[in-house]
């Protein structure tokens, strides 16, 4: 199979989207014949799509895309050049790219995203994000303009059934493109934990983790308000942030901050596996429409404490728990000192969130999943065409 790689940015960079669309390139190449990224210029509009990136981040982020869709008839035609010779067209994170895009007959149209924006915005995630006025002007749209692109896909993958619900419902997708997909850790596979890892003492300490570059998206005051109880109930409780320094209240000496990690540093790299190594939980209440810290700690064996909120890959009671929105503290401290009172319960859930990590939450699952759904679509196309 020939698979055409499309996105607004370059998958052989390691520093986009979170490293994501770098391992979504890099996994599809081990299971497809060939693999080749499609042009991103915008042909006779590239002196725009430049100077947009030459914006500041909020700017570029918001104005990108959506001057995208509106040059889509400019844009498609350095895609379409390109296109001939290849089975599936794979559109990755930016469905504007696929916009007014004209595939040959019988190629297979497929795309994977944790978010589609309208229904990012209209959910209980994006509703607690204030947009812009003239962003607001074009929302129907941008809608319409997303309802033209998913209508014609003849794959979507989503890596949680939270989203896949929600576009096929917004969109009316046919029965059968949406497929539920979870997308996998950024970072090497460990090695399974040892034993002496999956330990949580009764009488030690509580070894608690917050992953992410904005602590207050993370749900971060509340991981923090979930460590202090566990202190005044008497708990040794020692919390670990990794990607941003918190605000100085929420801040004390049983804190360890690692502002910021780069994985690609190897010294840096060992700071964030031993900081995995040792956590017992990853507490972390976000409202995210997916979410790698989540499979990052089942790479590890770590329970995942958050909300069931959006998107997270946390399989109630395999790879940890997902609390009812509104959720305390003291309900976060619960379950914590649960599982310290039974270190043999907290063992096999330990076992349990390393299990679903080599089962779906990683790179290489993710993409035999995704090519066994391109096949049987190129093979479905092919039958069409005899």
């Amino acid at each position: 199979m020939r698979l055409a790689f499309l996105s607004d940015m370059d998958p052989r960079d390691r520093n986009i989207y979170s490293g994501g669309l770098a391992r979504m390139f890099d996994a599809l190449g081990h299971h497809v014949d060939d693999i080749t990224v499609m042009p991103r210029d915008w042909g006779t509009a590239e002196p725009l799509r430049r100077a947009i990136l030459h914006t500041p981040v909020g700017v570029n982020m918001r104005l990108r895309w959506r001057a995208h869709y509106a040059l889509g008839r400019i844009t498609a035609r350095r895609v379409e050049q390109a296109l001939p010779g290849h089975d599936v067209l794979f559109g990755a994170y930016a469905l504007h790219a696929l916009s007014h895009l004209a595939v040959p007959e019988g190629m297979v149209t497929a795309f994977t995203s944790d978010a589609v924006q309208t229904v990012y915005r209209e959910s209980a995630i994006g509703g607690a994000y204030n947009g812009r006025a003239l962003g607001r002007m074009l929302d129907g749209w941008v809608e319409r303009q997303e309802r033209a692109v998913l209508r014609r896909l003849d794959v979507a993958l989503w890596p949680s059934e939270w989203l896949r619900g929600l576009v096929d419902a917004r969109y009316g997708m046919p029965a059968g493109v949406g497929q539920v997909v979870e997308w996998g850790a950024n970072m090497a596979p460990p090695p399974p934990p040892d034993p002496e890892w999956l330990r949580l003492d009764s009488e030690g300490p509580v070894n608690l983790l917050v992953i992410g570059r904005d602590w207050f998206a993370k749900g971060g005051p509340l991981a923090f308000a979930t460590f202090q109880a566990l202190r005044a109930q008497g708990v040794d409780a020692r919390l670990t942030v990794i990607g941003c320094t918190p605000p100085r209240m929420h801040r004390s000496a049983h804190v360890t901050v690692h502002r910021q990690l780069d994985k690609s540093v190897p010294e840096e790299l060992g700071l964030f596996e031993a900081a995995l190594a040792r956590a017992h939980f990853l507490v972390q209440p976000s409202r995210e429409s997916y979410g790698f810290a989540f499979c990052e700690a089942s790479a590890w064996g770590v329970p995942s404490l958050c909300l069931s909120i959006g998107g997270v890959p946390v399989i109630e009671g395999r790879n940890g728990h997902a609390l009812p929105p509104g959720a305390t503290a003291d309900d976060f401290a619960a379950i914590v000192r649960r599982y310290r009172a039974d270190p043999s319960a907290y063992r096999r859930l330990s076992r349990s969130t390393r299990a679903v990590f080599e089962e779906r939450l990683n790179w290489d699952a993710w993409a035999r999943r995704s090519v066994a759904y391109l096949e049987t679509a190129v093979a479905a196309q092919r039958a069409r065409g005899l």
